[in-house]
């Protein structure tokens, strides 16, 4: 029995960090329209900037600095923040499959970066990180991992009602005025551009937080966690939740997560062996049969967008 609740204790500590993640890529593309083909270079800069700015001095390793763990996870979501904006500037010009193409770009340079420079990420080996927080009063085992998840729920929740916020407000009519008709929005005197840098890097900035809380539960992280795979698995989460819904955000998070989860425990105890090498693979074409599915079958996602009518549009009707 222990070993279940320990089990799920897990299971909902990583599916909440990946829900983060997702609500970021629905203010881009949900919200926006913009189509993020990167979402793991900027997942990855939160995680290793967050392991880089709050571990232990390094030989021939850049980092070190030892920061308090909320000064390095704000750090690393500064630097994923950093990475977006440079990023925005250089593509947002761009449209759909472009843009796509030039940000997927960037998680394939930002995962090879990652493998080859050892003096700044460990290379192959991986980036150690700091004793987790609170480690000597909660010890190392479920007490810990408990109330690791409880941190991460609040935070999943206020970056929720932090967006549920900002979806009602102005700000967030004018980020699907621009999704919707940006010449329209221009003529109006609005910015598209700078309204669209804005969400990007404040998404990207969400991704970061979740890489920061990733890489403090596994106080690890290398190449191998900062694979364009990773952006597909969140696109799944965002497609079969619903775009433009963050209870869908969440709720997608969850159900791929249990499917991504179940569909390796059912493949590494019931398929033959000869079959479980390809386990991963198999994983992800089963995946992929989801969203195929989902799109055939609720284009618009378990929780669709509603949208949001005013209340002096309410008070006119």
């Amino acid at each position: 029995m222990i070993g279940v609740i320990s089990y799920l204790v897990f299971f909902t500590t990583i599916a909440a960090i990946l829900a983060i993640a997702v609500l970021g890529l629905n203010l881009q593309w949900g919200n926006t329209g913009l189509f993020n083909g990167g979402v793991v270079a900027f997942f990855g800069a939160g995680a290793y900037g967050t392991l880089l700015l709050g571990g232990a001095p390094q030989e021939a390793q850049l980092g070190g600095f030892g920061l308090v763990y909320p000064l390095a996870l704000l750090g690393g979501m500064a630097i994923a923040g950093a990475l977006a904006w440079v990023v925005g500037v250089l593509t947002l010009r761009l449209r759909h499959d472009y843009l796509a193409i030039s940000t997927f770009g960037v998680a394939v340079a930002f995962e090879n970066v990652m493998r080859n420079a050892e003096w700044l990420s460990g290379g192959a080996k991986g980036l150690r990180g700091f004793d987790r927080p609170l480690r000597d009063a909660l010890g190392d085992g479920f007490t810990y991992n408990l109330a690791f998840l409880l941190v991460v729920l609040l935070l999943l929740a206020g970056t929720y009602m932090f967006l549920e916020r900002l979806s009602a407000s102005p700000f967030g009519r004018l980020l699907r005025a621009v999704r919707e008709d940006e010449t329209a929005a221009q003529s109006l005197g609005k910015a598209p551009d700078r309204v669209r840098l804005t969400a990007f890097v404040t998404g990207s900035v969400l991704m970061g937080l979740a890489g920061g809380l990733y890489g403090t539960f596994y106080a690890f992280v290398s190449p191998q966690d900062v694979l364009p795979t990773l952006t597909f698995q969140i696109w799944a989460m965002l497609i079969v939740g619903g775009a433009g819904n963050n209870r869908g955000a969440v709720l997608g998070a969850f159900v791929i997560w249990a499917a991504w989860t179940a569909s390796g425990w059912g493949l590494s105890r019931f398929a033959p062996i000869e079959a479980q090498l390809y386990t991963g693979s198999i994983q992800y074409v089963l995946i992929g049969l989801v969203i195929v599915g989902m799109l055939l079958w609720k284009p618009q996602g378990l929780l669709p967008e509603r949208l949001v009518v005013s209340q002096s549009r309410r008070s006119d009707a």
